[in-house]
């Protein structure tokens, strides 16, 4: 009987074995009692002098006013501001729309 064919194949069927058993050793969990390990990522945390150079890096801006003329109306005074009446009505709570009088003022940014 000629076994010259054992050797080509011994060395594919270890390998295969092998692989074998690492997956299954991975999927069981490796059956000893040991843990396995994680690992946690922390951040540093931030200084004061961080959140300090943020909040001044962006100043409120002064309020923008219009003053109503004769014949204006919200609409008019939205439109020559690049605004909306709702953004008006919002920055102008006590405005009402129907009695403006000439010369009030009426904030527009």
């Amino acid at each position: 009987m000629n076994r010259s064919w054992v050797p080509r194949i011994a060395a594919p069927a270890a390998f295969l074995a092998g692989v074998t058993i690492a997956v299954v050793l991975v999927r069981g969990g490796f059956a000893d009692d040991t843990p396995a390990t994680t690992t946690v990522l922390t951040t540093a945390p931030t200084t004061t002098a961080a959140k300090k150079a943020k909040s001044k890096s962006k100043p409120k801006p002064k309020p923008v006013y219009a003053r109503v003329e004769a014949g204006d109306t919200l609409d008019q005074i939205a439109l020559e501001n690049d605004t909306t009446v709702e953004r008006l009505l919002e920055l102008n709570p006590q405005l009402d729309p129907n009695s403006m009088q000439v010369g009030q003022q009426v904030r527009v940014r």
